[in-house]
């Protein structure tokens, strides 16, 4: 026992120097538990939910809305999405559309802003890009024709074929000027020919009302100069020539080729992917199968 008692046996000296240590020890604890506690205070449960909370809000600001591209507009044909996409509040939409509904049309800014109350500032924004009929932003060319027009009323209308009608025969009929009778001439011929009157809704530029004068005017039954397209046999660029035939429809119509064999009728188109079916009847008239 003597032996081992001799380890736990210490002089003055040793008991200081033990003491010392000791002391350094909680010392340095104390120092290390102070700095850790001003590092991290103790967070409460609602002081934690808040801060989570604005950090959200703080990367929600940080986000750009998506900006909304505006393009020239006839503002006579603004729906309701339309609308809110320009700023207009439910009730200035609400003012035009019951506008449209007596059947009348505005043609100025200053007829828009009296008509749906829109403010200055908004208007001022927006009027640059409307885009009226060219017999609205050209009086004196409209005035003249309403004039041709008045008179013809007296005698009966003759229809005449769409695809034998010449660019004064265009330019005779209420709200068709030079440029979009050369419209009209120029899409007849990137088709080949008219094959129904329906295909005036894709000249750029025709109002609803310009398009149901036409249908006075014209009708279509000759279409001798068809450009008939040999689906089964043309490239993805040659089916692309086609002014229905866009590269995704083309490119679509060569894997179905490649997959089911040939292409035989209007069933078989619609059954192509994202083939505009909407127009089936007319494109098959232009095809070869």
């Amino acid at each position: 026992m003597s032996r081992l008692t001799q380890f736990f046996t210490f002089n003055r000296k040793q008991r200081k120097g033990i003491f010392a240590f000791f002391g350094l020890m909680l010392l340095l604890q104390g120092i290390y538990f102070w700095v850790s506690s001003r590092e991290n205070p103790a967070e409460n449960p609602t002081q934690t939910a808040w801060l989570h909370h604005q950090k959200v809000v703080d990367s929600l600001k940080g986000v750009s809305e998506p900006k909304y591209t505006l393009y020239p507009f006839n503002p006579n044909f603004i729906s309701d999405f339309k609308g809110y996409q320009l700023g207009m509040s439910v009730e200035e939409i609400d003012r035009l559309l019951a506008f449209r509904k007596t059947e009348k049309f505005v043609n100025s800014a200053k007829e828009f802003q009296q008509v749906t109350g829109v403010s200055d500032s908004l208007l001022n924004v927006i009027s640059p890009y409307f885009k009226f009929p060219e017999w609205v932003t050209a009086p004196k060319k409209a005035s003249h024709q309403s004039f041709k027009t008045f008179d013809t009323k007296k005698e009966a209308i003759i229809p005449k074929d769409l695809n034998l009608a010449t660019q004064d025969d265009l330019i005779k009929v209420w709200g068709i000027g030079e440029k979009l009778s050369e419209r009209i001439l120029k899409h007849k011929a990137t088709l080949g020919c008219f094959v129904a009157m329906q295909q005036l809704e894709e000249v750029y530029g025709l109002s609803p009302e310009v398009i149901a004068e036409l249908h006075k005017h014209f009708f279509v039954s000759e279409i001798s100069g068809i450009k008939k397209i040999k689906i089964n046999e043309l490239s993805i660029k040659e089916l692309g020539v086609f002014p229905y035939f866009k590269y995704p429809i083309s490119k679509n119509i060569v894997v179905y080729r490649s997959n089911n064999g040939e292409i035989r009728n209007s069933d078989d188109l619609a059954k192509i992917p994202d083939f505009p079916v909407e127009k089936i009847e007319i494109i098959a008239l232009y095809l070869e199968f």
